[in-house]
């Protein structure tokens, strides 16, 4: 019996270096097992990717996030370039109207300030002082401001037309249109479609109220052509409205001198240029309705020898009004590489102011 063991273990052996399946269970193919790559058949199948483009979604929207703030950057850039429109044209005129196909018996005074507000809220150009910040002129500063100094400058003249010029002698009721437009003419010029510190529900925009104060005095100015409107042409009259208009000009010249004395000197004064543009629109304005005033009462001014005196006035306020600096500086008045264009403009103003002063002193004798 134990021959016959041992006369089976080779063939053991043998048989099991001959069977593939019981060869592989050796501590050699066991450990090159650990190291052999698996059969592709072996590797389950990679998940499949997300409906919608998974990660793409999110780098796609910040794209055109990102997108859309460029095109608002360069929207609001250009646009304010576009929009931006300082006009201090000194040969703008109006044509005062004529009746019938006669004379032109119709103030040009009152059709050139309503011809001014015209061109500043909608005709050549927009207005930009309510401009909300979606609007590109809400980038702008001094256009916004140049444009208020205009219809200030108008609101005092059509004041003053409806307390002088435009009332009877001995009459107390003022022009209904010169009323109205008076009153429209001093709505706030920052007001676009909502003022949320009155009410939450819409209300008037500030050009539409100057819009109607500009169709206003044209009504009034045709009846003035067709004689059913008062324009007393006497020189107590002119002489009344020159008085108040340096009298602004006056109050104006001690805001440009406060601002000078507490800010000179200063490289960087965004003060600085509100106060010019807005000087800058009310001398433009009293300029462009002095020298219309002139012709309507020009043989009012004849007659009392002041041509001349009037002449030079309305010259200074347009050298005034033309002044256009690059950038407003405020320096100290005996700098050498930084200017005062507030004392400059100063300047002007008041010998401007002067000369109504002696105007007014003629006028009177």
């Amino acid at each position: 019996m134990g021959e016959g063991r041992v006369s089976e273990r080779p063939d053991d052996i043998f048989q099991e270096d001959l069977d593939p399946a019981r060869a592989r269970r050796g501590w050699g193919a066991r450990l090159g097992g650990l190291f052999r790559r698996k059969a592709t058949a072996d590797i389950p199948p990679a998940a499949p990717p997300p409906a919608g483009g998974g990660r793409r979604w999110p780098r796609l929207v910040g794209w055109g996030l990102g997108g859309l703030v460029v095109l608002f950057v360069l929207y609001m850039a250009v646009g304010a370039f576009i929009v931006h429109a300082v006009d201090d044209d000194p040969d703008f005129a109006a044509a005062a109207p004529v009746p019938n196909g006669g004379q032109a018996t119709g103030s040009q005074a009152v059709e050139i300030a309503a011809a001014l507000i015209e061109r500043e809220t909608g005709g050549a150009h927009r207005w930009t002082a309510n401009d909300p910040f979606f609007l590109p002129g809400w980038l702008l500063d001094n256009m916004p401001n140049y444009q208020q100094g205009i219809i200030y400058a108008l609101s005092r003249f059509t004041a003053e037309m409806g307390d002088q010029i435009g009332r009877s002698r001995g009459s107390s009721q003022m022009d209904p249109d010169l009323d109205r437009a008076t009153g429209l003419l001093r709505y706030p010029g920052t007001i676009w479609l909502f003022d949320l510190s009155t009410s939450w529900a819409p209300t008037a925009s500030s050009e539409s109220q100057y819009r109607a104060a500009a169709r206003a005095l044209r009504s009034y100015n045709q009846r003035v052509a067709a004689g059913t409107a008062p324009f007393e042409r006497r020189a107590d009259n002119l002489l009344q409205t020159i008085d108040r208009f340096a009298a602004d000009l006056g109050s104006q010249s001690s805001v440009i001198a406060d601002h000078i004395e507490q800010s000179r000197g200063w490289l960087i004064d965004t003060r600085a240029d509100d106060i010019f543009y807005s000087t800058k629109g009310r001398l433009y304005a009293y300029f462009l309705v002095l020298r219309a005033l002139g012709r309507d009462f020009e043989g009012v001014i004849a007659q009392s020898g002041a041509t001349k005196i009037w002449d030079e006035m309305v010259e200074n306020l347009r050298e005034a009004a033309e002044l256009r600096p690059l950038v407003v500086m405020n320096g100290r008045a005996d700098a050498m590489f930084q200017p005062n264009h507030l004392a400059v403009q100063g300047f002007f103003l008041l010998r401007a102011r002067t000369q109504m002063r002696e105007l007014a002193n003629v006028l009177r004798n």
